[in-house]
């Protein structure tokens, strides 16, 4: 239940930085290569399963499941800050580690926002 319009704002952000998330996670997976050897729909699972279950909470803007999805969110970040670490500031990791903080911090403006 959105109690605001700022919450109405806030969710549609949120679900489009967690669409983008997703999209990117799929798009790593295939550019610039796949990994030799390691299956396609394994790896998807692996970076994927996590965050799917939220996709009905990010949609409808629940409060609780928002607080959950962004305990997920934490750890992608994480990875992504040291991927983009490791590989000496390429554009793809540091864009995924700003992407999955827009999403955490705009996650918890919802939740600011969404108060009842």
């Amino acid at each position: 239940m959105l109690h605001s319009e700022t919450a109405r704002t806030t969710r549609t952000i949120t679900a489009a930085l967690y669409s983008l998330l997703l999209a990117m996670l799929v798009v790593n997976t295939f550019w610039p290569s796949p990994v030799e050897g390691v299956s396609i729909v394994l790896m998807l699972t692996v970076k994927l399963l996590p965050l799917l279950p939220f996709a009905w909470v990010v949609f409808r803007g629940h409060n609780r499941g928002y607080i959950w999805m962004s305990f997920v969110v934490i750890f992608y970040f994480t990875q992504a800050v040291v991927t983009a670490w490791l590989s000496e500031g390429q554009p793809v990791p540091v864009f995924m580690a700003v992407l999955t903080f827009a999403l955490f911090t705009i996650a918890m403006v919802h939740l600011k926002a969404n108060r009842p």
